[in-house]
């Protein structure tokens, strides 16, 4: 009888294995992507950039281009990285990743029979009535061997479904993690330079605040001579003493742009990583090329993440049709059986059992029609949000390239008015000195190149991060 059993199971499980290959899941079709076929032309500023050697640089691909290379200072390069180790939102998402992985294999486990070291024992005391001795007796039973206990043969695919759905949940974790490393890096980017502004802004401001001070110095020393009048000397304090209140505005953004980026970095002391100078020249590259909006697909880690999703609802209508259909489980022993615990292993005591089982739904109260319902409505979700996730990412992306293309024209020309402003200033100065002009006039030149210097400064801060959040929107790059 043993004889003619491994033969038959062998027989039996290569069948199972041939049957398991198939799939209830529909097949799987990428959705046709809702947005242009191409970028607005006059959004990208490739080859267009200003400022120093990188103007006449060839534009770089986002999808070759990786952060350290798009960063080119040091220390935010070193700042990016001590946030890549640091950072808690980054480690959390990095823990999504464990736990998703960790319940694919759960899954994936369940494609596998479980074979398990089995041993029981039982004694009762049976009446005798119930014996066929007559007499009452105390029966006992002890087996122990290997064991498969409830293995269901897949043969609608129903737990390669299920299989297939979490193993495209862990992968969407996984690149909603990449896409939180690569939001991270454009934020500690970003961090970086609006300390930087407003670090410049407060440079400018104590200059100003100092010839403001040796202005209102001369107009004390003319009114006590007589050349000057009250309304001089209130108007020289007023502007003294706006540029302080200056400068203790560009203080505190110094302060919150530096508590922004330590939030960021996740380090105790961030003092030791920061620049004891103001950068002399950009820190990012200068030049991205977009390239196609198609792109985005391979590129963004969100789009990605959403076709991952899209791909497990599809599956998961694969495990909700497979409930329709039989089911068989098999369960088996084989070991020793004995009446007496210490005869459980001599010879002639090897037992076996098969209990395979097979159930068929009949009456479910509509449960299977409705998980089939829920499992196609929410594929038809998934679908909804993975080309919403593609409109979004075109959006950003064009306002992106509109952005850095505008703000680079507006940064030349905010240079040039702040020159401008800056030798209108000094011209004023001299014909006052001269006497030639009024002191207001001097005023309102002293103001409009104040306002025109940190104007600029704010122009050309908002253009990197239009570059930085460009180099986002691209789906940034990552070795």
């Amino acid at each position: 009888m043993m004889q003619t059993f491994y033969p038959r199971s062998l027989g039996a499980l290569l069948l199972t294995a041939a049957l398991a290959g198939c799939s209830m899941a529909p097949v799987y079709q990428r959705p046709d992507a809702p947005i242009p076929t191409q970028f607005p032309a006059d959004g990208n500023p490739a080859g267009q950039a200003s400022g120093g050697a990188s103007a006449n640089a060839a534009p770089s691909a986002a999808g070759t281009l990786d952060w350290q290379t798009f960063v080119t200072d040091d220390a935010l390069r070193q700042l990016v990285a001590l946030a890549l180790d640091n950072n808690r939102d980054l480690r959390q998402a990095v823990l999504n990743i464990e736990a998703a992985r960790a319940q694919y294999r759960i899954e994936r486990a369940d494609r596998l029979p479980g074979i398990n070291a089995q041993g029981s024992g039982t004694r009762q005391r049976v009446p005798g009535d119930l014996n066929s001795t007559g007499s009452s007796a105390v029966q006992s039973s002890y087996q122990a061997g290997i064991g498969l206990t409830s293995f269901e043969i897949d043969l609608f695919g129903r737990v390669r479904s299920l299989s297939d759905a979490a193993l495209q949940t862990y992968l969407a974790t996984e690149e909603t993690a990449h896409a939180t490393r690569i939001s991270l890096v454009a934020e500690v980017i970003q961090a970086y330079l609006t300390r930087d502004s407003a670090m410049r802004k407060m440079q400018v401001t104590e200059q100003t605040l100092a010839s403001r001070e040796a202005s209102l110095n001369l107009i004390v020393k003319r009114r006590e001579a007589g050349t000057a009048t009250a309304l001089d000397y209130q108007e020289a304090l007023g502007l003294t003493e706006q540029a302080r209140a200056e400068r203790e505005r560009m203080e505190r953004e110094v302060r919150q742009a530096g508590n922004a980026l330590g939030l960021l970095v996740g380090v105790n002391d961030l003092r030791p990583y920061l620049p004891a100078q103001l950068a002399t020249s950009n820190v990012l590259v200068q030049n991205i090329a977009a390239g196609a909006p198609s792109e985005l697909l391979e590129r963004r880690p969100d789009i990605l993440a959403a076709e991952h999703e899209l791909r497990s609802r599809n599956a998961s209508i694969g495990a909700a049709r497979a409930a329709f259909f039989p089911s068989i489980t098999l369960t088996g022993l084989y070991g020793s059986s004995s009446a007496d615990l210490s005869n459980l292993f001599d010879g002639g005591q090897r037992a076996w059992s098969f209990m395979p089982q097979i159930t068929l739904p009949i009456f479910s109260g509509g449960r299977n029609v409705a998980n089939l319902d829920l499992a196609t409505v929410r594929k038809d979700i998934a679908v909804a949000k993975y080309e919403a996730t593609i409109q979004t990412a075109f959006k950003e992306v064009a306002d992106a390239l509109a952005a850095a293309d505008t703000l680079q024209r507006e940064a030349a020309s905010r240079r040039a008015l702040a020159e401008s402003s800056q030798e209108a200033m000094r011209l004023s100065e001299a014909r006052y000195r001269g006497g030639v002009d009024s002191h207001l006039r001097y005023l309102d030149a002293q103001r409009s190149a104040f306002t025109d210097q940190l104007t600029y400064i704010d122009i050309s801060t908002q253009r990197q991060i239009a570059l930085a959040t460009l180099f986002k929107a691209l789906g940034g790059g990552w070795p």
